[in-house]
């Protein structure tokens, strides 16, 4: 007997066995349907990566930008150039080697290494055709190629540069500065500094900082919840304990005791 009901418990356990292993198998052949993103939120994600990647861009660019073109330009405009150009005569070269001589070059390649070899080109100009020339003369005016003295091909081209206006003796237009009368640059255009500084900063800024408010307004919380004011309950009134009234009733209280302890010795 006590092998028949172990071997019929044992086929029950069997049978349970098969039966949830049939049940595992079937679960793994349903798939679960996976729930799809719907056009408002697929809107929102591509929308949110379009942002982010304009507002890191141009604020990266800002990095570069402003160093290279922008400080330059601002640079060219405080200098106050003359807008209407004089005549320039080149009247000596020097090409010096070592970081003490080349504290400035007119004309380098490169603005961010220092200079071991450099160029000096030294200029005279008369500030209008007036008959007494000598007052108006400037003698060994620094001729730059642009006002950091430094810049990048194909925009500056040194030896091009050296090649026109440093042989001695050249004549040539050139705008001398209102600030600072020995700078002197072979190229000046107000209009072009101006549109430099709009296009190389003020549109990379408009674009990260709208963007980056996009981003603000689709992602946060920007409405303005109202405040509730809570009316503040009226204070108790406070009994007035002024020093007399607190002798007044020290004295009554005294004199009640005092009438009750006689009362209690008094002999009947």
């Amino acid at each position: 007997m006590r092998s028949s009901s172990s071997e019929l418990l044992l086929d029950q356990q069997e049978e349970l066995r098969k039966r949830k292993l049939a049940e595992l198998a079937a679960q793994k052949k349903v798939v679960k349907p996976i729930a799809g993103r719907t056009c408002r939120e697929q809107a929102l994600f591509y929308s949110t990566a379009i942002l982010a990647v304009i507002a890191m861009s141009a604020g990266s660019s800002l990095l570069f930008l402003v160093p290279l073109y922008v400080d330059p330009a601002i640079s060219t405009l405080a200098s106050n150039f003359v807008a209407d150009p004089v005549t320039c005569i080149t009247t000596r070269m020097e090409k010096l080697t070592g970081l003490a001589n080349c504290s400035w070059s007119s004309c380098r390649e490169g603005c961010t290494s220092d200079a071991y070899h450099c160029t000096h080109i030294y200029v005279s100009y008369n500030e209008s055709s007036s008959v007494n020339y000598s007052l108006n003369q400037t003698d060994d005016a620094v001729l730059l190629v642009n006002i950091k003295g430094c810049g990048y091909p194909p925009s500056v081209l040194c030896v091009n540069f050296t090649e026109t206006y440093g042989i001695e003796g050249t004549e040539f237009p050139c705008y001398h500065s209102r600030v600072n009368r020995t700078v002197v640059l072979s190229h000046y255009e107000r209009d072009e500094q101006v549109a430099i500084i709009i296009h190389y900063f003020a549109v990379p800024f408009v674009i990260t900082l709208a963007t980056s408010v996009a981003l603000c307004v689709m992602h946060c919380d920007c409405r303005c919840h109202p405040t509730t004011h809570h009316k503040r309950g009226r204070r108790p009134r406070i009994q007035d304990l002024s020093d007399g009234s607190l002798g007044v009733d020290v004295d009554l209280r005294h004199t009640t005791s005092y009438n009750s302890d006689i009362a209690a010795i008094r002999p009947m």
